[in-house]
């Protein structure tokens, strides 16, 4: 068995998150006893609102404690895996399992990051879309028509069914108009804070990179494949470098996943919440196991499941 931790990106969050991990495991609750932030994150994720976890700069450090929690509980049960990734928001949590960050550095890097993405775009009117059943030329195709109504790109790779473009409101929409005519099944609307992995994120990429020249990055303990790249770190290439890009490029899920396959993954772990991330292996490569891991409950099950794949 090889095994690839998958990290779950912004979208899944809720309230409630992590409440029944805190509980159970001492190590879960020693990561977020262990931060320190202007907010309670504790009982923003225990407790909501909701309004206010959904928004970017709650959601982002809330999501990457929660992660690096999980984290800390699969290494006390011997889970570790051979190679991390995650989508979005999740690299850095990919990027603190491989050790080049603490979690305490970790949440505080998202939470600059968050800030640094409202930031970009306030009072622009904004919005993403997920793409289904159109291909990647033919949707671009549509976002270049589009793009005289604004800024519309392809944000996101997810997997061969379903990709998703962001930008400009006026200019999102009349690309969804447009996927639709060229044949795509659906055009779903995100209900997300504005236009990631765009180039409109630039000032965000911009404050990210100052931000980076005062942060210690340790060395990659295990491999990483990066969004922008849809694989591993390149000669020459530098993390800070990648998540400058990354916040401001598509995210190249699919890719990842393929490459993940070609160097020997058969299974795959998606930290969450949530079980989007397993779906999109499941239609980009069907040979992976898949294991959703967001409660208690479903660490003891996968430690029977892991045991017995052995």
């Amino acid at each position: 068995m090889k095994l690839a931790f998958l990290y779950a990106g912004q979208g899944t969050q809720h309230p409630g998150m992590g409440k029944d991990l805190y509980e159970t495991y001492p190590r879960f609750r020693a990561v977020l006893d262990g931060l320190s932030l202007p907010f309670d994150l504790k009982k923003l994720c225990f407790e909501g609102p909701e309004e206010q976890l959904n928004q970017t700069e709650y959601t982002q450090p809330c999501m990457v404690a929660f992660a690096a929690g999980m984290t800390e509980v699969l290494a006390e049960k011997g889970i570790r895996p051979e190679i991390v990734a995650g989508l979005s928001l999740g690299e850095y949590s990919a990027l603190q399992c491989a050790g080049v960050f603490s979690p305490a550095t970790a949440v505080e890097l998202v939470a600059f990051r968050g800030k640094a993405m409202a930031q970009a775009v306030q009072g622009r009117p904004c919005g993403m879309a997920a793409i289904l059943m159109l291909g990647r030329e033919e949707l671009a195709r549509c976002c270049r028509e589009a793009s005289a109504l604004g800024v519309v790109e392809i944000a996101n790779y997810n997997c061969p069914t379903q990709l998703v473009i962001a930008g400009d409101e006026a200019a999102v929409a009349r690309a969804g108009e447009l996927a639709l005519e060229a044949g795509a099944k659906r055009v779903v609307p995100l209900k997300v804070s504005g236009p990631f992995h765009t180039s409109l994120m630039a000032p965000a990429g911009e404050a990210l990179r100052a931000r980076f020249c005062q942060t210690a990055f340790g060395e990659m303990e295990i491999p990483v494949f990066f969004n922008c790249k849809g694989g591993p770190m390149e000669p020459g290439e530098t993390i800070p470098e990648l998540l400058v890009r990354q916040v401001q490029s598509s995210v190249y899920l699919e890719d990842t996943i393929r490459a993940m396959a070609a160097q020997g993954v058969d299974t795959i772990v998606e930290i969450g919440p949530g079980k989007a991330l397993s779906a999109f292996v499941k239609k980009t490569e069907k040979g992976i196991r898949t294991y959703a891991v967001e409660t208690a409950e479903d660490v003891e099950q996968l430690c029977v499941a892991l045991k017995g794949a052995e």
